[in-house]
């Protein structure tokens, strides 16, 4: 199920866009999606600090308040390189701005049910793309997706995961050895209880490994390959 954010400073929008993204949901016989309103580019910054990965795409108005919906795409893109952009617009002016962010589609007011199906195809087909570049767990109901690149690292007691980000810390059932075969070889298994991405180790020191200022232990058993793993990663940065 897609998790849909709309930002649109005009109520009547909001309900119009995500009633026309539902008709086009049914149209493609999807499971759906949630969707997330805000009526401010500031009230959808402040509300993603606290729900970090919590949205596939985002339908932008350009022309709001103090933030328009380009600074806000600009600010977004800088959280999260893997969320899609789309920008629902009356105006032109910006059509190509949309390109600077990474925009995966640029909708003029109102869209019409063909544009909408081609940006949802494409938004779809783009997720499938971007599988390899996040991982995905689920809490509760809730299904996050994190950026790979801003995991630094996993640890696990009994069958409870903690995946640490740069963002935002997320808590699952599950184990780590699973976990392991997800994340592939960017990720290096430095104790029975912790995983942690290559590129976020700054420093080795004895038995121990530092993520910024938090020290991780590397056990006897693996310290042979993180030492050979940790050194490759150097290396070819």
């Amino acid at each position: 199920m897609l998790r849909i954010g709309i930002c649109d400073d005009s109520a009547g929008a909001r309900v119009s866009l995500r009633a026309g993204l539902e008709r086009a949901l049914e149209r493609r016989r999807s499971a759906g999606a949630s969707f997330f309103e805000f009526s401010s580019g500031e009230g959808l910054l402040r509300w993603l600090e606290k729900h970090a990965g919590e949205l596939d795409m985002v339908f932008l108005d350009i022309e709001m308040g103090e933030l328009n919906g380009m600074e806000t795409a600009r600010r977004l893109r800088q959280a999260d390189e893997n969320l899609q952009l789309i920008f629902v617009t009356g105006y032109t002016d910006y059509v190509f701005d949309g390109y600077s962010v990474g925009a995966l589609g640029y909708l003029m007011k109102p869209p019409q049910p063909e544009q909408l199906d081609r940006v949802l195809e494409r938004g779809l087909e783009a997720r499938l793309w971007d599988a390899d570049k996040v991982f995905f767990c689920r809490s509760g109901e809730t299904l996050y997706r994190i950026p790979r690149k801003n995991i630094l690292y996993f640890s696990s007691d009994r069958r409870q995961v903690t995946c640490v980000s740069a963002a935002r810390t997320y808590v699952f059932y599950g184990k780590l050895d699973e976990v392991e075969r997800d994340v592939g070889e960017d990720f290096i298994r430095i104790h029975q209880r912790y995983l942690v991405r290559a590129g976020a180790v700054d420093r080795l020191e004895g038995n121990q490994v530092f993520v910024g200022e938090q020290a991780l232990p590397v056990s006897r058993a693996c310290r042979s390959a993180a030492l050979a793993a940790l050194a490759r990663t150097a290396l070819e940065g």
